[in-house]
């Protein structure tokens, strides 16, 4: 893939205009506080993962409608006083996986909880989504009640990954002053409704946002999962006021905005899957001090294990 978005000094100043709902605030508060009616009940079940090194539990909370939601939680083995911990929101499509898949953070002084993304994961513990929506979609989950927004999928997702921070606050090996949160494409546009939803966060780690700027991203591209909202108009034309209507509750731009955490942020250039437009769009509206780190040759892979490596030195000057 080539670079086909705006030359890099038009991207680095594009700051679109937001389409944001009059009601955004009163919408997200009323979600919250119907997730909030239940109970948290965070359960943590140590489990034997054959990782002599660090210490494995598995978790369990209840999320939005109060529905369980699992993840992992990982420490070093070693680890008996509170530190450091990263929440951690996972690619589109993906799970939780297994605990080896996460142990470069508490091989780093990190404790780390894994959110399994309700109704994407697979194998032993997957999170179901009970709510799949009546009126007709398209494969994959970008669809799932996108004409009305108190149905859309995302809203479930969202207001169970502000809960799960509150999981992590609720474990005794965890200092509530350096919880941060992060994760990579759908992962990148879940952490920035939470920096947007929550105030009490030490930083964020946002790297190549999917779930941002939708008005642009579906028009210069179709890649997937973007595309399969403009497979759907394509079918459905008299649907597109409602479908914009919704997915503005859900934009990046609108979350980044009202964000109070520092955040260092990651583009690749030639990603076509998240346009570098859609993903400077956020950046330029971020509320707090942020940083961008740009991957001129690589697509939607970003930095791989490069990014990480720059996210523990900007981790590190934060935690001392």
């Amino acid at each position: 893939m080539a670079l086909f978005d705006f030359p890099l000094e038009e991207l680095r100043s594009y700051r679109p205009v937001r389409s944001e709902p009059d009601d955004f605030d009163a919408f997200w508060q009323r979600t919250m506080a119907e997730t909030n009616a239940f109970a948290l009940n965070p359960t943590f079940v140590t489990i034997d993962a054959r990782l002599p090194l660090v210490h494995v539990e598995d978790v369990r909370f209840n999320g939005f409608n109060g529905e369980p939601i699992s993840g992992w939680f990982i420490r070093a083995a070693q680890q008996t006083e509170p530190g450091p911990c990263l929440v951690r929101f996972h690619g589109y499509g993906n799970g939780r996986w297994l605990p080896a898949d996460w142990l470069l953070w508490p091989n780093s002084g990190y404790s780390i909880l894994v959110m399994d993304t309700r109704g994407q994961g697979a194998g032993p513990g997957a999170t179901p989504d009970p709510h799949l929506g009546s009126h007709p979609q398209q494969t994959g989950f970008m669809t799932r009640g996108i004409l009305d927004p108190d149905e859309f999928f995302y809203r479930r997702v969202y207001s169970d990954a502000v809960r799960s921070v509150d999981a992590a606050l609720a474990h005794p090996l965890v200092d509530p002053t350096r919880v941060f949160v992060s994760g990579p494409s759908q992962g990148g546009g879940v952490t920035q409704a939470v920096v947007g939803l929550r105030h009490d966060l030490a930083g964020a780690l946002i790297d190549v946002p999917f779930l941002t700027h939708f008005r642009r991203a579906i028009e210069i591209t179709d890649s997937a999962p973007y595309g399969e909202i403009s497979t759907y108009l394509a079918k459905s034309r008299e649907d597109e006021a409602a479908v914009y209507r919704t997915l503005d509750y859900f934009d990046g731009l609108n979350f980044v905005a009202r964000s109070t955490t520092e955040a260092l942020y990651s583009v690749g250039l030639m990603d076509a899957v998240c346009p570098p437009s859609t993903v400077y769009a956020a950046f330029n509206h971020y509320g707090a001090p942020a940083e961008m780190v740009e991957w001129k040759f690589n697509g939607h892979e970003g930095g791989g294990l490069s990014q990480h490596l720059l996210q523990l030195d900007w981790l590190g000057q934060r935690i001392g």
